[in-house]
């Protein structure tokens, strides 16, 4: 399964996984309004890789298969911060 991971310039964190056979025009219009300007970044093949970096792999791919797109929002920034005390 090839997906393409499109970068939004707008909202940082935000990452769009779309199916290698769909195009930014079959995504919902609302949600286009929400990635605002874009990159794609990178084209990987999920059959090839056992997990992914910040999100469940087996939901990508169930989304994907289903919607023909995954939305990967930004992580909590809160919890990575280290407190000094």
């Amino acid at each position: 399964m090839i997906c393409n991971i499109i970068r939004s310039d707008t909202k940082q964190g935000l990452y769009l996984y779309l199916a290698k056979d769909k195009c930014m025009d079959d995504i919902p219009e609302e949600l286009l309004k929400k990635i605002g300007k874009h990159t794609q970044v990178m084209e990987i093949d999920l059959n090839q890789r056992k997990k992914l970096a910040q999100v469940d792999i087996q939901v990508v791919r169930s989304n994907l298969s289903e919607q023909g797109y995954h939305i990967q929002f930004p992580i909590d920034l809160v919890k990575n911060v280290i407190s000094y005390t």
